[in-house]
């Protein structure tokens, strides 16, 4: 086995089956052994079969599935295990068609197994804690040009940003990128996103867009480069990181995905964060795959809420 990745192939020798898989997670998700998720108990847990358990204090039965994104899909576990192993391997995603022949379920089963992990991919802005040192900062805007809408769909209003959905992305030097929709790329709604994302005293690079005005006020040390001057670097200072964050959101969205909802687009940004920070390729297949199952845990997505 590779040091750094593992196979399709060897994978399927580890996980060949659900029960195999049921194991793979409890391990995971249970590592001092079964733990209810209602109570969060362990010291009543009754063991029964096919991977049923039951609180005797709660009177609850649950399983492995039972709290997580896995919760009352009819699809295999070791299915799941193998769409968590593409999400992570493939730096540009997969689309639901694809994943539908490599799993061998519907296409709209697979669009719901996606939806669903990336609904585990996404949590509370600054789970891991605030970026800090040299952050670059800049924001990106999701939609398609005017010119290839039929004519009942276009806007009409103008190019550019118009009708399209904006999204901001903060990278730490060396660290974690967080990205997120927003509604306005204002001035307020941007320093709000520094605010909850980024520690006091760190040095915020930005372009010159008008928004990021005043963040030097005694809170960071704000360093421009002046994109319209034809400036991209001086020194130190650029926004090459976050702007190649883009590439790839935007890489996956053309040529992969084809077309995303601004309803949908946060998932697919918590997506593309998740893979540049838990999947980071630094990091064995394994360890990427384990901070994903970790990722699942709490997390619901019902196909009800998902339409709505």
């Amino acid at each position: 086995m590779s040091q750094s990745t593992i196979s399709t192939f060897e994978l399927f020798q580890l996980i060949p089956d659900a029960e195999t898989a049921r194991v793979y997670l409890e391990a995971r998700l249970w590592p001092k052994g079964a733990t209810c998720p209602t109570c969060s108990g362990q010291d009543r847990i009754t063991t029964r079969k096919g991977g049923f358990y039951r609180c005797n204090k709660c009177k609850l039965d649950f399983t492995i599935r039972t709290g997580t994104i896995f919760e009352r899909s009819h699809v295999p576990l070791h299915k799941w295990v193998y769409a968590m192993y593409l999400m992570v391997t493939d730096r540009k995603g997969i689309s639901s068609m694809q994943l539908a022949k490599e799993i061998g379920i519907t296409q709209k089963s697979a669009w719901f197994v996606l939806q669903r992990l990336r609904e585990a991919c996404g949590g509370p802005s600054g789970s891991g804690g605030k970026l800090a040192g040299f952050v670059e900062v800049d924001e990106c805007f999701v939609g398609g040009k005017e010119g290839n809408k039929h004519e009942h769909k276009k806007l009409n209003v103008g190019r550019g940003s118009f009708g399209k959905t904006a999204v901001i992305g903060l990278r730490q030097r060396g660290g974690r990128t967080v990205a997120m929709t927003i509604q306005t790329n204002d001035q307020e709604t941007l320093h709000n996103a520094i605010y909850d994302n980024v520690e006091i005293g760190s040095t915020v690079m930005t372009d010159e867009h008008n928004g990021y005005r005043g963040l030097d006020g005694g809170f960071y040390k704000h360093e421009v480069v002046n994109h319209k001057g034809g400036e991209y670097s001086r020194g130190n200072t650029s926004t090459n990181s976050i702007e190649s964050v883009w590439a790839l959101l935007k890489r996956g969205i053309y040529g992969t995905y084809h077309q995303v909802s601004a309803k949908h687009l946060t998932r697919y940004v918590d997506e593309v964060s998740f893979r540049l920070n838990e999947g980071d390729v630094k990091n064995h297949t394994l360890t990427r795959l384990d901070s994903f199952i970790d990722a699942t845990d709490g997390k619901r997505l019902t196909y009800a809420r998902l339409i709505a």
